[in-house]
């Protein structure tokens, strides 16, 4: 299986259980990890054959600037169904960093594994 990746996308959203985060843009960095089968993409040297990580990171952004969620457990879930439901992804890794949540910690997150690597 072959990988096309998206990491450091930023973006400002509402993303926190606590009512005070729900009244602030907080931002995330989001890594995606796609899987995905290149040799046609590779062979063809067109972009119609492939995964674009350019349509990826607009519709991810777009959705997670738009959305409010308390968990990023629940966000990183909705990243990965787009993904695989959207896109051409066999499989899918979705890392999500807040930075700030915690006190003395650079940042925190989640890392997800959804689809199938075969």
């Amino acid at each position: 299986m072959d990988i096309i990746y998206l990491h450091g996308l930023k973006v400002d959203c509402v993303i926190g259980c606590w009512e005070w985060e729900q009244r602030i843009v907080q931002s995330l960095v989001i890594d995606l990890d796609m899987g995905f089968e290149t040799l046609k993409s590779a062979e063809s040297d067109c972009l119609e054959d492939t995964l674009s990580y350019k349509d990826v990171a607009k519709r991810v952004a777009n959705f997670v600037a738009e959305s409010k969620f308390n968990l990023l457990e629940k966000l990183a879930e909705e990243i990965a169904r787009i993904i695989l439901d959207e896109f051409p992804a066999t499989w899918c890794r979705v890392k999500l960093n807040k930075f700030g949540a915690v006190s003395g910690a650079r940042d925190v997150g989640i890392i997800i594994e959804r689809g199938s690597r075969t």
